[in-house]
């Protein structure tokens, strides 16, 4: 029971940070998969860590050409998050063995990205930021960082939740983006959200989604939720498959993510559970909550202070969907606390370029089964390499 309740709290308030049990690269090479890490500045002196999975032991394909695939993984998350179900269900194997060059990023402050040129991760200005920073300095700088290291001129996307909506603000702020995206597939895609179900977003929205210059002097800027190896150790015991306690382990993820799922792959836990929470700053769980509270997609309302205490009416700048023109896919279901069908509905009707919307046909399908669904392959994966090999073969959508 203790290790429940450990989990448990792992996942509301987090502890002293550390690395997980084994990092991406670890996992991918015991499978006997070649793998890399490389590491990219951003203009704002961050260090992100990606990894990458350059070709397939089983097509033996390191000497032809490989077109590239870039995996950005979601709030909370890591690049992890695509590896965990293993080679022949994976998202990050299965494009390594239909021929791709796969690479899987990793934003700022997560358990794999957590350097600084000059800022050390103990101090709050390390963590003055929100997902509008990751888009604006740390996706552009990977994607180019991987399209100079592969000689490419564009790539095929894959987000997951914080993974799509960081896409669609650099696309809106940098359209000439626009340019180096062949195919992108949002799973569970995160825009607007003021019919989000989330039980955290409507306890702490009406507290903390708004104006954020009290909120800041009261929390200051830190780390949400991070990854702790003394947690995981417990919370890996708890949910592994010979556990009696899994159930609840499996019942922690669906308080988070949407309730009562039939589709999670329960043997994934333990992974799951060393994995995650990986790390974030308050910024970005901030930004989200002013998203459910004002029903705009808009930047970040840091607030003005006028004649001590008083707010002014100043509104931050809405995003432009307009100039996402990159084609698009987004992929929703029912039961997803974050991604409402009636928020991805409205973002579908104001995309200028969503070539295919699909609305996955299992009503109990919550936001974690886009990752780690025992249907998740035959469900979406496949439809993913259906685009991008008709891509490659034909240049068309």
């Amino acid at each position: 029971m203790k290790a429940v309740l450990a989990l448990i709290i792992s996942l509301l308030i987090g502890t002293a940070s550390a690395s997980p049990l084994l990092t991406t690269a670890q996992r991918v090479a015991k499978y006997n998969y070649p793998v890399e890490t490389h590491k990219v500045q951003t203009s704002d002196g961050y260090i992100l860590t990606m990894f990458r999975i350059p070709y397939s032991p089983k097509l033996k394909n390191q000497n032809e050409h490989r077109p590239v695939v870039f995996l950005q993984h979601g709030l909370l998350s890591s690049s992890d998050c695509f590896i965990l179900n293993g080679p022949n269900n994976a998202l990050a194997y299965l494009l390594v063995d239909a021929g791709y060059d796969v690479w899987l990023g990793n934003n700022r402050g997560n358990m794999y990205s957590k350097k600084h040129a000059k800022i050390s991760s103990l101090l709050p200005s390390f963590w003055d930021f929100t997902w509008n920073e990751i888009a604006l300095m740390d996706l552009p700088a990977m994607i180019d960082y991987v399209l100079f290291h592969t000689n490419e001129k564009a790539l095929h996307y894959v987000g997951h939740s914080q993974g799509t909506t960081i896409f669609f603000v650099l696309m809106s702020e940098m359209p000439e983006y626009n340019a180096k995206i062949k195919t992108s597939h949002m799973l569970a895609p995160v825009v607007y959200m003021n019919h989000m179900t989330s039980p955290m977003a409507k306890i702490m929205g009406p507290m903390l989604g708004w104006s954020s210059t009290l909120i800041k002097m009261m929390m200051g800027n830190t780390e949400f939720m991070p990854n702790k190896k003394l947690i995981s150790m417990l919370g890996s015991q708890a949910c592994k498959d010979s556990s009696i306690l899994q159930s609840m382990c499996g019942n922690v993820l669906f308080l988070m993510a949407g309730w009562n799922s039939k589709h999670l792959n329960t043997t994934l836990l333990q992974g799951v559970v060393e994995t995650h929470p990986a790390g974030s700053s308050t910024g970005q769980f901030i930004h989200y909550l002013q998203e459910y509270q004002s029903g705009k997609w808009r930047k970040y309302d840091y607030g003005k202070l006028m004649n001590f205490w008083k707010y002014s009416q100043w509104s931050p700048p809405n995003y432009n969907e307009k100039n996402i023109i990159a084609p698009v896919r987004l992929y929703y279901s029912d039961n997803d606390y974050f991604a409402s069908v009636i928020d991805v509905q409205k973002l579908i009707r104001v995309l200028p370029n969503c070539v295919e919307s699909f609305h996955v046909p299992y009503p109990k399908f919550n936001h974690l089964d886009f990752l780690w669904a025992m249907e998740v392959k035959p469900l979406l994966y496949d439809r993913i390499l259906n685009v991008t090999n008709r891509f490659e073969r034909t240049g068309k959508q």
